[in-house]
């Protein structure tokens, strides 16, 4: 049983026990903000009912042909065609264990510590973290990914840009509202679609909100007490999109008991552009899905639990479970920005 008040006291007085004192209103926790992280908020997540299965696919350039003709007298056209194609997914299922102490948890059980510092808790909350941080690389190493996607355009900082060039965000020829109504119709003839999402990585957000063609088109909308800036808002009503994300997720890359080597999970001088439904449907394309299984029949896809470990150790286990397979669905339904702003930006 917890110690009251009053016992801590006496045991205080009696040197019985030495306390470590701690704050209860401040605790140094690294939890990232969930803002930042962009697995969940780009793809439509699609729950499905078993691990690994096939779905179809329909031929958009069938979909697209013009069958209609004129009918022969006494006669019929040709049957129209249109092919489709199975596609197949594979969720397989990822995991992270830690371990909380029973014996060294009773000094905070015993002496009502504050529930900030609970091992239990914050060691939930370090699960939940590792899920998400995974979660991001998973979809960086997939989506953000040039050789993901078949239409790739990369920045240019000097000379002028070549059919698949644009000039860096932070130069001062770059016109990045032009360059997206461009690749607006690109995209439209590839793909059948119009962009309405993208993902910014952090240096190429930054480029954006300082660079001069957009500043010249906003300068207006401001005032002393309320200033033009440039928001993810701001870009997204600018290009005609309906969402933009800016991928600000980091995580270590050093091995456990070397120097830390922080680092954005997405590439922060990268940008996507895509085609995306607001969720699942069978008469719309979409850039990207993620396929996912609760694999322990509780229709969640990512589960957190304890469970004890064997009696002589007083230890008992956090474990997360996260089942996703995360598929390019439409390699016309996204644009891949490779560069976005030059060495010297980036140096900055």
């Amino acid at each position: 049983m917890p110690m009251t008040t009053q016992e801590l006291a006496a045991a205080i007085q009696k040197g019985i026990f030495k306390p470590h004192i701690y704050l209860t209103n401040v605790c140094l926790s690294y939890f990232q903000n969930m803002g930042g992280f962009v697995a969940r908020k780009v793809f439509p997540i699609v729950p499905v009912p078993t691990s690994s299965a096939h779905y179809y696919e329909f031929d958009k350039g069938d979909l697209a042909r013009d069958n209609m003709a004129r009918k022969p007298e006494f006669g019929h056209v040709s049957p129209g065609i249109y092919g489709k194609r199975d596609k197949f997914y594979h969720c397989e299922v990822d995991q992270v264990i830690t371990g909380v102490d029973q014996i060294s948890t009773l000094d905070f059980q015993r002496t009502n510590a504050p529930a900030v510092i609970d091992p239990r808790r914050s060691k939930v909350r370090w699960v939940a973290e590792q899920m998400n941080i995974h979660l991001d690389r998973i979809w960086a190493g997939k989506y953000f990914n040039p050789q993901s996607w078949t239409h790739v355009y990369t920045g240019v900082s000097t000379g002028t840009p070549s059919a698949d060039q644009f000039y860096c965000f932070d130069n001062a020829n770059s016109d990045p509202v032009t360059f997206f109504n461009q690749l607006r119709n690109r995209m439209l003839l590839a793909g059948l679609r119009k962009p309405n999402k993208m993902v910014l990585g952090a240096n190429a957000y930054i480029a954006l909100t300082v660079n001069p063609s957009i500043l010249e088109r906003i300068k207006y909308q401001g005032s002393e007490a309320n200033p033009a800036n440039v928001t993810a808002n701001v870009l997204a009503q600018l290009f005609g999109l309906d969402e933009i994300v800016i991928a600000e997720s980091v995580y270590n890359a050093a091995p456990y008991g070397a120097a830390d080597d922080m680092r954005f999970i997405c590439d922060p001088d990268n940008a996507l552009l895509t085609y995306t439904t607001a969720s699942p449907s069978i008469d719309e394309p979409s850039a990207g899905y993620t396929f996912t299984w609760d694999m322990l029949g509780n229709g969640q896809y990512t589960a957190v639990q304890q469970y004890p470990g064997e009696t002589a150790t007083h230890t008992e286990f956090i474990e997360g479970l996260l089942c996703t397979d995360p598929e390019i669905t439409s390699t016309d339904l996204g644009v891949f920005l490779k560069g976005a702003v030059s060495e010297s930006f980036q140096a900055a």
